[in-house]
């Protein structure tokens, strides 16, 4: 039973991804260009640009979502991200646990 349990919690860590947050995206940069961008500092597991529905361009911000802790870092480190001539803003996302989202849905 515990040996089942302990395979269970690797399995969700492996699968937690770690998120940067990007804003003063250029309305002429896609998703797979910011993909391909970010790739360079570790394996980009998804990219998330929304769109707005009354201008089809997107909000100029985004996510990146990175399978590791070090990729996240790796791009923080950098001193400035600069895409098609616009220096992008960069943070991360702090790390919420279930239980926080779940409290403050409520």
């Amino acid at each position: 039973m515990a040996a089942a349990s302990a395979a269970r919690a690797v399995g969700r860590r492996s699968r937690r991804l770690f998120d940067i947050f990007v804003a003063e995206v250029p309305w002429t940069v896609s998703s797979k260009e910011l993909k391909e961008y970010f790739s360079q500092f570790g394996t980009v597991q998804r990219c998330q640009l929304p769109f707005d529905k009354d201008t089809g361009f997107h909000r100029r911000c985004g996510w990146i979502k990175f399978s590791t802790r070090q990729d996240v870092q790796n791009v923080i480190q950098k001193d400035s991200h600069i895409l098609e001539g616009a220096k992008l803003a960069v943070r991360q996302q702090a790390q919420r646990r279930r239980s926080q989202r779940k409290s403050e849905s409520e």
